[in-house]
């Protein structure tokens, strides 16, 4: 465009090719040719592995599951594929193939953003004349409804167990921590008397206090306190003490840190006693789930409710959590209504 007054297309092609070479020759091109030959050629499974180490942001127990998703699905999949020869066919490919082997929904998803993931990173290296994975219709992998207790039934289900019980039982209704956010409990949070603050969570894989999901090291979300939680805390604090601030540690050895096991095996003995009214479908982790409920239904902002519970984005919230607001688009309609001119 900068360029005018070809007499002939011949001329301006002429030109154009000219143009074309000299950016081709210059060493940035020759750098990017270099690249996208070398890269290009590249299996996939050697790109991902080349890839994957540079993902240094991940924390152990996310390693773990980035190496499980390769080894289990994308690799045996698409390992040997050159680089160069990914389009969206491939990727819509790869998603059929996923299908057709019975892989759940939830592991769709999760092998489709890694794939994902690593092609974006490709396509910045100028390996695809067009992104393979663009236009390309992830798969759809909608939650089942959480199954949430009653306050009935959750006032069962917090003592149905030993101390230990108790205290995670209140800490994940009453401030919607997850299950090793609540293992890492610790009196020094106590920010303010109506307020706790998460600061880390015991990895079920390595068994050590790590940062929380989601957040980079240092990271932190404060969380409402209700009453009765900081009861429960000072009570626990009160009759077992705590090791450099923390309540819970493992039971024969208070200088390991509290095993995830203690929980689910509790829980399981409490559903095969049959001594209290569980909904059916509740896991352990619906005592989270009660937290969300309870905001929600006392009109607390969803935006709020995904801050406290940690959620990467609040669309996780409302996708988990929307049909714990019935009829809101009615209710809306009835309250707009109301300030409209007649």
């Amino acid at each position: 465009m900068k360029e005018s007054g070809f007499a002939t297309q011949d001329g301006a092609i002429a030109r154009l090719t000219e143009v074309y070479n000299a950016k081709k020759a210059a060493p940035g091109g020759q750098a990017e040719a270099e690249r996208i030959a070398r890269y290009g050629a590249m299996r996939f499974e050697e790109y991902a592995a080349e890839w994957k180490g540079a993902q240094r942001d991940l924390g152990p127990a996310s390693v773990v599951h980035l190496a499980s998703l390769l080894n289990i699905h994308l690799l045996p999949l698409l390992g040997s594929r050159r680089m160069n020869t990914f389009d969206h066919k491939v990727v819509e490919g790869f998603i059929r193939s996923l299908e057709r082997n019975g892989v759940g929904l939830a592991a769709q998803a999760n092998a489709f953003d890694k794939l994902k993931a690593v092609l974006l990173d490709a396509n910045r290296l100028g390996l695809f004349d067009d992104n393979p994975v663009a236009g390309v219709k992830p798969p759809q992998y909608d939650p089942e409804r959480v199954v949430i207790p009653s306050i009935g039934q959750l006032r069962q289900i917090r003592t149905a167990g030993d101390d230990s019980f108790l205290l995670v039982a209140d800490l994940m209704s009453g401030c919607g921590m997850r299950n090793g956010e609540a293992f890492a409990v610790n009196v020094n949070n106590i920010v303010a008397d109506d307020v706790y603050r998460i600061t880390e969570q015991v990895n079920r894989t390595t068994r050590q206090y790590e940062r929380l999901k989601h957040r980079r090291p240092g990271e932190y979300r404060d969380v409402p306190l209700p009453a009765r939680v900081r009861q429960t805390i000072e009570w626990y604090a009160d009759k077992y003490g705590t090791v450099d601030g923390y309540l819970l540690r493992h039971p024969s050895d208070p200088t390991r840190t509290f095993p995830h096991h203690h929980i689910a095996n509790q829980w399981q003995r409490i559903k095969k006693a049959g001594e209290v009214d569980i909904p059916d479908g509740m896991v352990v982790y619906g005592l989270r789930h009660f937290f969300a409920s309870n905001c929600l239904t006392h009109n607390t902002p969803i935006t709020d409710v995904a801050e406290w519970m940690g959620h990467k984005t609040i669309e996780i919230t409302v996708k988990i959590y929307r049909h714990l607001m019935p009829g809101s688009l009615s209710t809306a309609a009835k309250l707009l209504d109301h300030s409209l001119p007649t």
